[in-house]
């Protein structure tokens, strides 16, 4: 977010105050949210946040059209853009389905999966719209994925790295960080797996979006394990997923990662992924912010 933005919004984006004030602790001026998982339009996010005096949302989709943000026209993100300012709420990330799609002649894990490599020729063009619509939005954090994961992986890190090296070099041209999320349907499911592809590529405004229950889904211990081979320097945003909160599902040490982001000087924030679907998806939202706000209260 832009120093002008920050001023208009009255809030303190985390970079752009001391690197010692921001890394102090993560308390609830770091937590967002994804808007969509959240509350069924934009004001119901917005009047989310402010319930629980949050300054941030992550977008993905816009849930009253279930278009994704990045592929939003532009007059309707600067009218969404316009209205998430009024509400004094700033983007913190935002979510793309950018590279969740299957290359074309190489032969996906899931079958189904195959359907989508006709998204592959238009890769480029998918990146120009994330990036107009990050400036619009005012973020420069913007999630990419690492295709659907391939039945062979020999090769595939390289592969992958070779396609995300242009796009990082057109992204960094215009202010934006490609953040890698390990996702279990695609290539990087495991933190193990974003560490072999980092190696490949050495753009530096190419992160992570960092899933602790992704990964540990993949049966890694993704905290500290798995956490411990990450290269910290390189985590630009965190995901929590609802059920990675709740005692009555598989609830991870958060409190633990908490600290361990702060000591390792970690300045973003943490976003809830509620991922409870259902009639009661909302409501679990909000059992899940509040034991959020709870674990940073204490």
């Amino acid at each position: 977010m832009l120093r002008r933005q920050a001023i208009v919004l009255g809030i303190s984006a985390p970079w752009l105050v001391s690197s010692a004030a921001a890394a102090k602790r993560i308390d609830v001026a770091r937590l967002s949210a994804i808007s969509d998982e959240i509350a069924p339009d934009q004001a119901g996010a917005i009047s989310f946040a402010r319930q629980y005096g949050m300054r941030w949302l992550e977008l993905r989709s816009k849930r009253e059209t279930k278009k994704e943000y990045f592929q939003l026209p532009p007059d309707e993100l600067k009218a969404d853009a316009k209205a998430f300012r009024e509400g004094g709420v700033g983007i913190s990330f935002l979510n793309t389905s950018m590279l969740k799609f299957a290359i074309p002649g190489v032969e996906t894990l899931n079958p189904r999966h195959m359907a989508s490599a006709a998204r592959y020729e238009k890769r480029e063009q998918e990146l120009e719209s994330a990036i107009r619509a990050a400036h619009i939005l005012g973020v420069s954090k913007v999630r990419i994925f690492t295709y659907f994961r391939a039945k062979d992986q020999t090769g595939m890190m390289q592969r992958i790295a070779d396609d995300i090296g242009p796009l990082a070099a057109r992204a960094r041209k215009e202010g934006i960080d490609l953040l890698i999320e390990n996702e279990n349907a695609c290539n990087v499911a495991s933190c193990a797996e974003l560490v072999t592809l980092l190696k490949a590529i050495p753009d530096r405004n190419v992160g992570i979006n960092w899933d602790p229950f992704n990964a540990e889904n993949t049966h890694e211990k993704a905290y500290p394990d798995g956490y411990q081979l990450l290269p910290r320097k390189r985590i630009g945003n965190v995901q929590v997923k609802g059920k990675s909160l709740l005692p009555a599902y598989t609830p991870m040490d958060w409190p633990g990662i908490f600290r361990t982001l702060v000591q390792d000087g970690y300045k973003g924030e943490v976003g809830l992924e509620t991922h409870i679907f259902g009639e009661t998806q909302i409501k679990m939202s909000h059992e899940c912010m509040k034991e959020l706000v709870r674990m940073v209260a204490s």
